[in-house]
């Protein structure tokens, strides 16, 4: 236990062959008298510490003068070890306990309490173990923790459960134990706050969704310039989505006004990808469709530039630099011609 033999242990101080970690004039101080009851006493070795359970008994002389000692010890290192180790858990279990909004609760074989603990008992009106020794689904058997509980206490893993109970938002844990006494521990945390920002966060974010939705309708109105004429001003940037909107919003408007020209002003917008750009082509399209005349006004250099790449036919499209020039058509069109002489 100690690497050397007895031949090599003879005529060696003790405070060497066997040297207390934590006092290193330890045995000065103990070998004065008989042990009343054995010391755990930590011992350091060239490979390692070694915890030593010792105890002795002192030789004396006739007048009481102490002359030597006879020591017992054995090795409990590993006992030591997941003593302490369990010491640590415990501290750990301990700091989380009083620290986070938790509750923790073991349960028999018969669903009875057998401890209930946490910081978050609190935050319900409940004290540490108030439950023990009732039976949890005369309690909560209702609940959605109670159902998981039940199916925890079968042997199925149960995590983050979501429930409600006392008005408080939860979401637990079941675990089931291999234990001739314990069934399951749950373990509960209180997520009401990060339920109630979840609940904002969700609220402004349909919010936001209706303010864009009002912009994206301000940005694109269809205003009925002269009879049977539609005006659609786009203006910022425009991509796929925004333009399916579009496109069903004039339809619609050329249906319901009987509209026979839609003149789709560009000025306002500089970019558009090769997608946008075939959407623009097909709202013209469809426009003809319905028996109205689509037009195109105020288009940028690098619009151009991305239809003409795309090999798209406008031939058939009245293209106008300005507003003012495509109404000017839009309604010589619509004039009656003057009967010849």
């Amino acid at each position: 236990m100690l690497g050397v033999s007895a031949g090599e242990a003879a005529g060696r101080p003790l405070g060497e062959l066997v040297p207390v970690v934590d006092e290193p004039e330890a045995w000065e101080r103990l070998l004065v008298a008989d042990s009343e009851e054995p010391e755990v006493l930590r011992v350091a070795r060239p490979d390692g510490e070694l915890y030593l359970e010792a105890w002795w008994e002192v030789t004396r002389e006739a007048d009481g003068r102490v002359v030597g000692a006879t020591l017992h010890a054995h090795d409990i290192t590993a006992r030591e070890r997941e003593f302490r180790r369990r010491g640590v858990d415990s501290m750990m279990l301990a700091a989380l306990l009083d620290n986070l909004e938790l509750v923790v609760c073991s349960l028999d074989k018969q669903g009875i309490f057998v401890s209930q603990r946490g910081k978050a008992l609190r935050t319900v009106g409940l004290t540490p173990d108030q439950f023990v020794g009732q039976n949890y689904f005369d309690l909560f058997g209702g609940t959605e923790s109670g159902e998981s509980t039940r199916r925890a206490m079968n042997g199925e893993m149960q995590t983050a459960v979501p429930s409600e109970v006392y008005g408080v938002h939860w979401l637990s844990w079941g675990i089931p134990l291999q234990d001739p006494e314990l069934s399951v521990i749950t373990v509960s945390l209180d997520v009401t706050e990060t339920r109630r920002n979840e609940l904002e966060l969700r609220a402004k974010l349909d919010l936001i969704e209706r303010q864009q939705q009002v912009i994206r309708e301000l940005s694109t109105p269809i205003i009925e310039v002269w009879d049977g004429v539609l005006a659609l001003p786009i203006v910022g940037l425009i991509d796929t989505v925004r333009t399916a909107e579009i496109m069903d919003n004039l339809l619609q408007a050329v249906t319901s006004t009987r509209a026979r020209f839609a003149i789709l002003d560009l000025t306002g917008v500089e970019v558009v990808d090769t997608g946008t750009a075939s959407h623009l082509i097909r709202m013209i399209q469809a426009i003809r469709l319905l028996g109205a005349e689509g037009v195109l006004t105020g288009i940028h250099p690098t619009i151009a530039q991305t239809i003409v790449s795309l090999g798209v036919d406008l031939t058939r499209v009245a293209v106008f630099g300005k507003l003012r020039d495509a109404l000017t058509h839009c309604i010589a069109r619509l004039r009656p011609s003057r009967p010849r002489s």
